[in-house]
């Protein structure tokens, strides 16, 4: 098994977001015989293979309990006016919670298969300072242990029943605030996400911004979490620093992060700085080669060949299923394409290289050429070649790229 390497000071890893329903996997290793220290990717395609880990951390801090859309009428009590919660919200006013049980249980019923999926859930039950405030400390459910698809869709169902097992109700549902950080590295410290047989994913899905932190180190607070006064004062402080922390250790460990945001609080105020920090942190931010691929309200910067909004947001449920599905599209993506983040692109395609089963190829017609904003696309009978492999005969990428410093 390939050693993984730390980036030397000359050199910058080189790292693949793109990730393919159940057939790959990356690895470092020292690349022969240059005299420079060139980390590498390894990628193994099969038709059937070793299906990615992906667990959902899910936000069930109190927060979940509030009118999906505070504009809707049906969510105010006519005679105060008062914004209704949980299960004083009438059926014409679904919940955050509500909506997310709808759109999860909708998408893990039709799609639980595209990958090992675990689940975890935040914050833990541990009071910090007298709040419901620490990080998850342990796990739903673990990965499945089979790889087959009857398994993996059933292990999906237990997830999703899970999830429902949490009433949209203010006694025995969500509550407490939302220790994003803390509950990033708990889940990034598992041993089955740090695997070199599979890429591994963390999805992180929050209605609110990151706090909790009775360590945050800001010089200034940004309360999100209720009144910031003592002796709470910094648990309800902005954790933005502390939690793209978090994000940027998992990702040393080649643990992508995988950002969604759901409801007003993430796509407004300070919302999207600090889910695209975190998104652009973990590896997984949100490609495009035109405005088109988008959205309506966002852009693409087609120099880095990424949405300006680098995370998944959604305001309700059907836009909640519909970013769960856009992101097992780039799970189950073309085999012959290999993604990489903006800065992962060399220089020119001089300094990459293509080896299939250890046969080195250089750019051309017939074999690969670097797509813009995307990543390495296979071409002609290269490309085929890799489509025609099996489990039986399954064909080894690796991608080689020199980045000087």
């Amino acid at each position: 098994m390939p050693t993984r390497l730390h980036t030397s000071a000359a050199l910058a890893p080189l790292l693949a977001c793109a990730a393919l329903a159940g057939c790959q996997t990356y690895d470092f290793e020292p690349v022969p015989p240059t005299a420079l220290s060139v980390p590498s990717i390894e990628k193994t395609i099969a038709a059937r293979g070793n299906t990615p880990n992906l667990m959902l951390l899910v936000d069930t801090s109190g927060s979940m309990l509030e009118p999906m859309n505070s504009a809707n009428p049906n969510c105010r009590s006519p005679t105060s006016g008062v914004l209704c919660l949980g299960e004083g919200c009438p059926a014409g006013c679904p919940t955050r919670w509500s909506a997310l049980q709808g759109a999860m249980s909708s998408f893990l019923g039709a799609n639980g298969a595209f990958a090992r999926i675990g689940l975890a859930l935040y914050p833990g039950k541990q009071l910090v300072l007298g709040e419901q405030c620490g990080g998850t400390d342990s796990l739903t459910l673990d990965l499945p242990a089979d790889d087959n698809t009857e398994a993996l869709q059933t292990h999906a169902e237990a997830v999703k029943a899970e999830l429902h097992k949490i009433p949209n109700h203010t006694r025995g549902g969500p509550e407490g605030g939302t220790p994003t950080g803390a509950s990033l590295l708990y889940v990034g410290s598992q041993p089955q996400l740090q695997t070199d047989e599979r890429s591994d994913f963390v999805l992180l899905l929050t209605d609110g911004l990151p706090n909790c932190n009775e360590n945050n180190t800001s010089l200034s607070c940004r309360c999100n979490k209720g009144e910031c006064t003592d002796p709470y004062e910094w648990l309800g402080c902005l954790d933005q620093d502390g939690s793209v922390s978090a994000v940027r250790t998992l990702r040393g460990r080649d643990i992508q992060t995988i950002v969604i945001g759901f409801g007003a609080d993430t796509a407004s105020g300070d919302g999207p700085a600090v889910l695209n920090a975190m998104a652009e942190a973990g590896g997984f931010a949100r490609k495009c080669q035109a405005d088109a691929d988008c959205g309506t309200g966002d852009a693409c910067d087609t120099r880095l060949g990424l949405c300006q909004r680098r995370y998944y947001q959604a305001a309700n449920q059907d836009e909640l299923a519909t970013a769960l599905r856009q992101i097992s599209e780039r799970f189950e993506g073309n085999p012959c394409l290999i993604e990489l983040a903006h800065d992962q692109f060399p220089p020119s395609p001089g300094l990459a290289r293509v080896l299939v089963n250890g046969e080195g190829f250089g750019e051309g017609d017939d074999t690969w050429r670097l797509k813009p904003g995307v990543g390495v696309e296979l071409l002609g009978s290269l490309c085929a070649r890799v489509q025609g492999s099996s489990p039986a005969h399954p064909v080894r990428i690796e991608v080689r790229v020199v980045i000087p410093r």
